[in-house]
This record gives structure tokens, C-alpha cells and sequence, in this order.
């Protein structure tokens, strides 16, 4: 199997690592195969791919969709650094406004797979980083939301004070004024 899928402390949200094969050309690896992905617990459909380029200091998030184009998502850094963070928004949760921070890069070669039903943003550790990432539903602006990343009542802990947000992230709410899951 070219994958190891590891648990995390927030109910559903799974670290995957590939296997990769390096020489002195680069390396390979797969970063998707339904087959496993599914035999492990994900048996998503994935239908659209995103990417994004971040410099150093950029916090993108926290973002979500809300039904029905709910978005679960595999994340991972093709270069660079980020820590991604996922926080749980479902009230029924037993993890519900639990966070996991979790720093994936393109040494480490990691994915992280959050379903729908949580919020996700990432900060950008290296000079630059190259995210990219499959969801579970298209992009609606319609359904889109998010939660601002400073929330106490969730206390997310950055690598960095050094923090570098959109204006439509700086305006995002609380959670207990967000419409979630």
C-alpha cells in the first residue's frame, strides 16, 4: 500500500503519509488512490482541486461551506511549509471547537484529511508555500463561512505572532456567532 493512515485527536481528520520513491532524478509518489483512501475510512468522492501560493506570515482561514456544499477536504504542501489547522464546528461533536494543528510540508511529504463539517485554514511557515487541495464539493459563494482564527473559546496556538490576514479574514466571526454544523 502506498500509504499509512494515522487517527488524530479530532474525530474523523486523518494523517496520511505516501510512500515515495527518490533518486538522484527527484521522486515519485501517488497522493490519491480511491481504492485505499476507502479502505481506510474516506470514501469521499472528490471533485474539485484547488491550489494557492502563500508568502511567509499568510494565515488563510478559518473557512468552511456550509450545507449542502459542505466541503471535506485533502490537503497537502507540494512546496514549502504551513501549518494547517483543522477545528471541529459540528455541535454534536464530541471534539466540537477542538483544534489540530498539524505542520505538513513538501519534505515531510504529509496530507491531511478533513471532513466536512470542520473549518480549515493553514499558516504559511516557509518564504513561500504551494498548498493544494481536492474537495468534496465545488466552491458555492452562496455557502460559504468561516470563523475568525483568534476565537478564545477555541485559543488556536500559531508557530508565529507574525501574522499577515485578508480583510475578509480579519471580519470573520466568533464561533458562537457563525452558523455551523
Amino acid at each position: 500500500m502506498p500509504f499509512s493512515f494515522e487517527p488524530t485527536k479530532l474525530c474523523e481528520v486523518i494523517l496520511i503519509a505516501p510512500k515515495f520513491f527518490g533518486d538522484e532524478r527527484g521522486f515519485f509518489m501517488e497522493t490519491y488512490k480511491k481504492s485505499d483512501f476507502y479502505k481506510n475510512g474516506i470514501k469521499e468522492n472528490f471533485i474539485q482541486d484547488n491550489s494557492s501560493v502563500s508568502v511567509k506570515g499568510v494565515l488563510r482561514g478559518l473557512h468552511y461551506q456550509l450545507p449542502p456544499f459542505a466541503q471535506g477536504k485533502l490537503v497537502r504542501c507540494a512546496k514549502g511549509e504551513i501549518f494547517d489547522i483543522a477545528v471541529d464546528i459540528r455541535k454534536d461533536s464530541s471534539t466540537f471547537k477542538k483544534w489540530l494543528g498539524i505542520y505538513l510540508s513538501e519534505n515531510n511529504k504529509n496530507i491531511l484529511y478533513i471532513p466536512p463539517g470542520f473549518a480549515h485554514g493553514f499558516y504559511t511557515v516557509s518564504d513561500i508555500a504551494e498548498v493544494t487541495y481536492k474537495t468534496t464539493a465545488e466552491y458555492s459563494s452562496e455557502h460559504e463561512s468561516g470563523i475568525i482564527w483568534n476565537d478564545p473559546d477555541i485559543n488556536i496556538k500559531l508557530p508565529s505572532k507574525n501574522i499577515i490576514l485578508s480583510e475578509k479574514d480579519k471580519n470573520l466571526p466568533f464561533l458562537k456567532n457563525a452558523e455551523v454544523f
